[in-house]
């Protein structure tokens, strides 16, 4: 599919982006070669493919999940101006 700078121009106020004048031509080359790509893409044979999470085929690590710090809760809320039920309270700012 190949663009036009009229096509550039619409998809340009439609993304509300101001372009110069004299970049139309290189715009409307740029996203013709990507829209070209994507064709290109789209009619490669993909059967037999299976989705893939990442390119290297690698996995994440993972930690061990433990608890690491000690409960500072009362701590806190000993210095909290106010306090009901374990929760803090805080003025009312919405109406």
């Amino acid at each position: 599919m190949t663009l036009t700078a009229d096509d550039v121009k619409k998809i340009a106020h439609l993304a509300r982006l101001g372009i110069n004048q004299q970049n139309i031509a290189s715009y409307t080359k740029d996203l013709s070669g990507m829209l070209q790509l994507m064709t290109q893409m789209s009619e490669t044979n993909t059967d037999g493919v299976l989705p893939m999470a990442h390119p290297m085929d690698q996995t994440q690590r993972l930690r061990a999940d433990e608890v690491t710090e000690n409960n500072n809760r009362n701590n806190f809320q000993a210095i909290a101006p106010q306090i009901e039920d374990g929760l803090y309270l805080v003025p009312k700012v919405i109406e």
